[in-house]
Formats: C-alpha cells, structure tokens, sequence
C-alpha cells in the first residue's frame, strides 16, 4: 500500500526515483498516464488492469466514456522500473503535469500521484482547510465499521 508523500529532485534524462518503501510493492512493469489534476498517475499492473476493465465495461457510444479513455489509455505508458528504481517520464507528461527539475509523489493506497512542487502547494491549500473540507466531504459517507 501505497502511503504518504516524498519531494525529490528529478535525475538527468527525465529520471523519477521511487522511494525505497514503494519500491517493496512493485514487480513488474508500472504504468504511467495522465492524471485528473494537472498530475501523473503511476499503477500497477494490477491496478491499471482493474480500471481497463472498468473503462471498457462502459458504454462506448457516450462522449465522456471516449473522452475519459482518449485521457486515461491515450496517455499511458507501460514502463519497467530499472534496478535503482527509477522510471523514465515521457515529454510529454513531464509538459503536462510541469514537472522540471523536482517533483513530489504521493501515495494514494493503490497507486502513486506525481505532481510540480507549485500543483502540491496547491492541493495543500485546499486539503488544510479545514472549515471547507466539513462541508466537502459531509456527503460521502465514510464509515469505520
């Protein structure tokens, strides 16, 4: 599982290091696409073979399910993590998600967001104010068993 967050330095030739403590729950080829935040999302196989499934069990005549599959599989890359564990990030997400020369990665249980410094200052904003979150988040019926 994949918890927490981690800032790092990107390494010549568009090099992103995952932490030692994620790196325990990867085996395999990792894919990389597009997130819904100006951000990147990095999954499993498992992971992205769950929302492939789920993409392609809609209805493919509905505009927003193109639209979603053109964003989510149009974008994705499988990638193979080296022995450091790095991935290689293409170009063109690297423009998208503004990603220069650092980058902060955040654990979203089962798969990882990429994001600029500035994008996650961001979101910090947002996630520390606490007399917005109460109404956000008063609908989604969380419960702990």
């Amino acid at each position: 599982m994949f918890l927490g967050h981690f800032r790092s330095q990107l390494k010549q030739s568009n090099h992103l290091f995952l932490p030692e403590i994620w790196r325990k729950s990867i085996s395999g080829t990792v894919y990389l696409t597009q997130g819904f935040d100006q951000n990147l999302l990095i999954l499993t196989e498992g992971t992205f073979h769950e929302i492939y499934l789920q993409l392609t069990s809609l209805n493919i005549a509905d505009p927003l399910v193109r639209l979603l599959s053109r964003m989510f599989l149009g974008k994705a890359s499988p990638l193979e993590m080296n022995k450091n564990g790095a991935i290689t990030l293409p170009d063109s997400l690297m423009e998208y998600a503004n990603l220069v020369n650092e980058f902060v990665i955040v654990g979203q249980g089962d798969y990882l967001e990429v994001w600029s410094p500035d994008q996650w200052q961001q979101q910090q904003t947002q996630i520390n104010d606490v007399q917005a979150n109460t109404q956000r988040f008063s609908t989604l019926m969380i419960t702990t068993h």
